[in-house]
């Protein structure tokens, strides 16, 4: 059930917030919350529950995912940081309406509790509206804000944030964010904030003119102090992958740079905060099977909750909950994987689709660029039957040649069959709605303040309920899980 429905349910129970709610305080006065909207009595949550919350989200990011980046990164005895938090559980991901989601019912799943169908942003099932916990939060005076490497208004950033029928709708879910006044938004997506796209109106100056301070480039960023509200755009659309920012001579600031920023803008309340950071472009790249652009983002991911757990371990107030939202194309470190020459490709995918010469004469991409990008950017001799099967998967039905990031995704298979990544094939991520995701498990790790309870076998619904109830004093039992199982504190999954 929904928080919104809820809440709806048990108005006339006099609970002091009702079920679903989840009434968010400072120390001064303890958060109050019922689990199950049959009861009548609210649940006490004591003092010490976390005042500030951070969810970490790294989309797309499977145990193989990960995997490739600690090898590629350090070889197999290194380890990555979010290893290392004290709570780790797994967590299943299907949608209302497939058993593979898709990052738009994923991000409502995570950020409401409510499973709905692919494509939505923050409704349900039904298409009713529903609230996440980032709304709820700023319901009790906290500050909140939302970080993407994709544009802000995509997925998952939106299902914090907005509420819409299709995540298509990305204008709509700009003029949302404005009209909610969240306190940080950055990422990229420009172009859904500007007069092309907002029927004349500049959304940008419309943000200033209710006292956001704006922010473009890294430069900017790190000039900006800590306005009460900041709004940072820094791509057109998402934001460029790692791999292409030297290339690119990009001013993108690094996922690391604005997180650092949003901590230092949201901390300034003494009530708290929810902030939700996703390292967006796991999931790009894994759909080109893009080992190398998976290690470079999960590193970048990996680095920033490195930083954020830094920042809250001497506190007793903040969780730090890291996770992902579905895996992407069931990537693997198989045993003859290529380390060292995934580790020289120079670019990503996309960039090198952006090479490749049209031939006006067949409609598609020359046979002589296509060999000459492949051998610059990857280390690559393809065969002339190569050529011809990489050129038969880039038109669509009518002949007309794929945008850039879709022949990405092309450029990235002909890659990971070379150096002998594990991945889906072109043909079943072509037959895939979500473009290659699929229903495997993702892991989660968690540290802080409650915590304890991130264990065992979850849902993607969990997820809310584990944060709104993290705070049982220490001799009570964790609330269940989706699968009915519980924990004592200080022990293991039942």
């Amino acid at each position: 059930m929904s928080i919104k429905k809820k809440i709806t349910a048990t108005a006339a129970a006099g609970a002091i917030f009702s079920a679903g709610f989840i009434g968010l305080t400072s120390e001064k006065s303890p958060i109050s919350i019922t689990a199950d909207e049959k009861k009548e009595s609210s649940i006490e949550v004591d003092k010490k529950s976390p005042e500030n919350v951070i969810v970490m989200v790294g989309d797309g990011l499977g145990v193989g995912q990960m995997e490739i980046a600690r090898l590629l990164e350090s070889g197999k005895t290194g380890d990555l940081y979010m290893e290392s938090l004290e709570n780790v559980g797994m967590m299943r991901t299907y949608s209302d309406d497939n058993s593979v989601t898709d990052s738009g019912a994923a991000g409502t799943a995570l950020a409401t509790g409510e499973k709905t169908y692919n494509g939505a942003i923050g409704v349900d099932s039904e298409g009713e509206e529903v609230d996440s916990i980032l709304d709820l939060y700023q319901n009790q005076g906290k500050k909140v804000g939302v970080i993407s490497t994709n544009t802000v208004t995509d997925a998952t950033p939106a299902a914090y944030t907005a509420s819409v029928a299709d995540r298509d709708g990305q204008d709509e879910i700009a003029r949302q964010m404005l009209e909610q006044q969240y306190d940080v938004l950055l990422g990229g997506g420009a172009d859904y904030f500007s007069p092309d796209s907002q029927d004349g109106t500049d959304l940008v100056e419309e943000f200033q003119s209710t006292g956001y301070e704006f922010v473009d480039n890294e430069s900017s960023l790190e000039e900006a102090g800590t306005p009460d509200k900041l709004l940072g755009l820094f791509n057109d659309s998402y934001m460029s992958y790692k791999t292409d920012r030297d290339e690119l001579n990009s001013e993108e600031p690094s996922l690391e740079a604005m997180t650092d920023k949003s901590l230092d803008v949201l901390s300034q309340d003494d009530d708290g905060f929810f902030l939700m950071v996703e390292g967006a472009r796991i999931d790009h790249a894994a759909h080109a099977a893009d080992a190398t652009g998976v290690w470079e983002e999960t590193m970048e991911f990996d680095r920033t909750v490195e930083q954020v757990v830094n920042w809250a371990e001497d506190r007793d107030d903040t969780m730090v909950v890291v996770l992902a939202d579905h895996e992407t194309m069931g990537m693997s470190a198989t045993e003859p994987m290529d380390i060292e020459g995934l580790k020289d490709v120079e670019v990503s995918p996309e960039y090198m689709a952006q090479e490749l010469e049209m031939d006006e004469e067949t409609g598609t991409f020359s046979e002589e660029s296509v060999k000459q990008v492949f051998q610059e950017y990857a280390n690559i001799e393809i065969s002339d039957a190569e050529v011809e099967e990489f050129l038969s998967h880039v038109q669509d039905s009518d002949g007309e040649v794929y945008p850039a990031y879709r022949v990405g995704w092309e450029v990235g298979s002909v890659i990971a069959a070379h150096y002998k990544v594990g991945a889906l094939d072109t043909e079943i991520r072509a037959e895939s709605g979500t473009g290659g995701h699929t229903g495997n498990m993702v892991p989660v790790f968690a540290t802080g303040a409650g915590s304890e309870d991130f264990e065992g076998v979850m849902d993607n619904t969990d997820i809310v309920e584990l944060i709104a109830n993290s705070a049982k004093d220490n001799k009570g039992k964790g609330p269940e899980n989706s699968n009915g199982k519980g924990k004592e504190k200080g022990k293991g999954p039942k």
